[in-house]
């Protein structure tokens, strides 16, 4: 169906159930290769790797590795195709009961609707100024779709002129029923294309071989069905409510309600944060918005910090969190915007503790850039972060803090990544930055630290996190390009999370998002 072919017959005469029982369909596909690929990873790569050391069974692993990125490619795209279908089944649900109030008031009306959504009207009895009746004739009018509605204009049959009757009372009856009618099939129209093009957009391309290119392509499939299925999914979350209050209303839904959630929500997840063991929620950083690069490179270092997690226990995920607004600009970047994030992601942070069906889940807050200070200071509010066991700091301009101690978690359980060329992390302090221009520019700040800064450990914001001073766990991180020297520009600042940039950080972020912190490799302060 299309808005130029769409009849009103065929809206009435739609069935939403089948809609909503091939996603069923669909649905049953994506669980299957859910379990297949849980089957590949636990049961045949795990037992190969404890009992196996060889070339060739290393080659069996890298088979047996892309096997489990097919299932897990069928079970996102099949997901997704399910949950566009159920959305298209409540999205065309309104517009087909508008239909259907619009034709029973036209029967009780005595109107007849016609094949093209014309009304025709009968004739009616009307009585003139003298107070004689006289016969209005009978007519047929179309609809208009235009919205909002214009009211009839004086002189036309249905407005009539101040003191006198209308001609006919059941022609503005008529046209309000084909204006109706003419509104439900553009609603529905619209619905149509909008869901039509997501669902030709999940089509998958040829090939056995899952690669990065088709990955990137189920984060931009995940993206756009979020976008057209969004008002489906969120038009009951209890955003304004408490922890407890949506936990309650989480509960209420279905299983299958649950994992759409999951797949689609804005705080797009990677495994399932109600039933893994392991949680992180990564807030991303500056220059973050919702755009084509979000969905490669932030969706992607979640993605990757949950595959890394899962290596070392199988029931863990990763969660994005974007609720406060990251600032666009390194010169334009104030306290604000992570004062005013952190309590939203505390609140989220609560939620995430109470819907967690473990007993004791392991819960990493991970910041990068930006969104360290707003980890930071979120970790400094009363009662610190709910539910955290580890904070992790990766290329951090400062956390409004001196000591690793005053995060909440004790000094053990925060760990910092910071590349020596990523200059985020060697950002001078506001009035190193400020004392330094005013005596003679770039080089006045170098000198304005060694004056100012003994140590050499003060950035942006307070007390540099791998500093000697902060004392958190350093752990090592490939030190990135250089900004000059390798043409390199803020490269080092965005390759944390990347296991084919920086598999020492990516290795290390996933051992402590696992509950693993043992195995990391560690380096010394600066």
């Amino acid at each position: 169906m299309t808005a130029a072919t769409l009849t009103w017959q065929q809206l009435r005469d739609l069935r939403t159930s089948e809609l909503t029982e091939a996603g069923d369909a669909w649905h049953q596909v994506s669980n299957r290769s859910d379990a297949d690929r849980t089957r590949v990873d636990r049961a045949m790569s795990a037992k190969l790797r404890e009992t196996q050391e060889s070339e060739s069974a290393e080659a069996a692993l890298g088979r047996l590795k892309r096997l489990s990125r097919n299932f897990q490619y069928l079970h996102s795209e099949c997901g997704l195709v399910r949950t566009t279908l159920n959305g298209l089944a409540v999205d065309l649900a309104e517009p087909q009961t508008q239909l259907k109030n619009a034709l029973a008031d036209a029967s009780a009306q005595g109107l007849t609707v016609h094949e093209d959504g014309s009304v025709s009207y009968p004739a009616a009895e009307v009585t003139d100024l003298a107070g004689t009746a006289k016969q209005a004739p009978g007519g047929t009018v179309r609809g208009s779709a235009r919205l909002p509605l214009e009211a009839p204009p004086l002189g036309s049959p249905q407005g009539g002129f101040p003191g006198f009757l209308p001609l006919n009372p059941n022609q503005a009856k008529a046209q309000s029923v084909a204006d109706r009618i003419a509104r439900a099939l553009r609603s529905a129209g619209e619905v149509d294309a909008r869901y039509a093009k997501t669902l030709i957009g999940l089509k998958a391309e040829k090939g056995l071989d899952v690669t990065e290119a088709t990955l990137k392509d189920v984060r931009l499939d995940t993206a756009d069905v979020r976008g057209t299925a969004g008002m489906y999914l969120g038009e009951d979350v209890p955003t304004d409510k408490s922890p407890a209050e949506r936990k309650k209303w989480w509960d209420g839904l279905t299983d299958e309600q649950r994992e759409e959630y999951l797949e689609v929500a804005p705080d797009v997840s990677y495994g399932n944060p109600d039933t893994s063991k392991n949680v992180s929620a990564y807030v991303p950083g500056l220059g973050t918005k919702l755009n084509e690069e979000f969905v490669d490179d932030t969706m992607k270092r979640a993605q990757d910090t949950a595959r890394g997690a899962r290596r070392l226990d199988p029931s863990s995920a990763s969660i994005i969190w974007l609720g406060y607004d990251a600032p666009q600009h390194v010169d334009v970047m104030t306290r604000g915007d992570a004062q005013r994030g952190a309590p939203a992601y505390n609140e989220f942070m609560a939620g995430l503790s109470a819907t967690n069906q473990n007993k004791d889940p392991h819960v990493t807050a991970i910041g990068h850039s930006y969104g360290s200070l707003t980890v930071g200071t979120a970790a400094q509010r009363s009662g610190g972060i709910p539910g955290a066991d580890d904070i992790i700091l990766l290329g951090s301009p400062g956390v409004d803090a001196q000591k690793a101690e005053e995060l909440g978690v004790g000094k053990d359980h925060v760990f910092v990544g910071a590349a020596d060329n990523d200059p985020v992390t060697h950002l001078p302090s506001k009035d190193e930055a400020a004392m330094g221009w005013l005596t003679s520019g770039p080089v006045g700040v170098l000198v304005a630290r060694d004056l100012w800064d003994i140590g050499d450990d003060d950035v942006y914001f307070g007390k540099d996190p791998a500093s000697e001073a902060f004392d958190a766990r350093r752990f090592k991180v490939d030190d990135g390009p250089r900004m000059v020297w390798d043409r390199g520009g803020f490269d080092a600042h965005s390759q944390y999370f990347t296991p084919e940039l920086d598999p020492e950080s990516a290795n290390n972020v996933a051992r402590i998002v696992a509950g693993r912190p043992e195995k990391i490799t560690t380096e010394e302060h600066r």
